[in-house]
């Protein structure tokens, strides 16, 4: 994975949260410049910075990497409680969503 990779997504997520590179800075508890200094080539966060990055964003880091499918952090709370539920349970919920959808219809 490119490093201009990350300072792209950092940038264009942000422009989409229509918040400054220092107003970001700022919220992340940074100096002014914290956000520039990473998409201007001249640092990278840390590991734990850029899941507090991420989360500002309002993005998982798994939809960081994936620009192709976009995953909210509520959607992801529901897949996080699927993997703690038994396969019948998950059938079963399967079977109430194809419910609601088809109600809709």
């Amino acid at each position: 994975m490119e490093e201009q990779f990350i300072r792209d997504r950092i940038s264009r997520l942000r422009e989409d949260k229509q918040v400054s590179e220092r107003k970001m800075s700022l919220d992340l508890g940074h100096s002014t410049s914290y956000i520039r200094s990473i998409t201007s080539g001249r640092a990278l966060p840390s590991m734990s910075e850029f899941l507090y990055i991420c989360e500002y964003l309002g993005v998982t880091p798994m939809e960081f990497f994936n620009e192709e499918k976009s995953t909210t952090l509520t959607q992801q709370k529901a897949i996080d409680y699927i993997y703690t539920m038994s396969d019948e349970d998950i059938s079963l919920m399967i079977g109430f969503i194809e419910r609601m959808k088809n109600a809709d219809k």
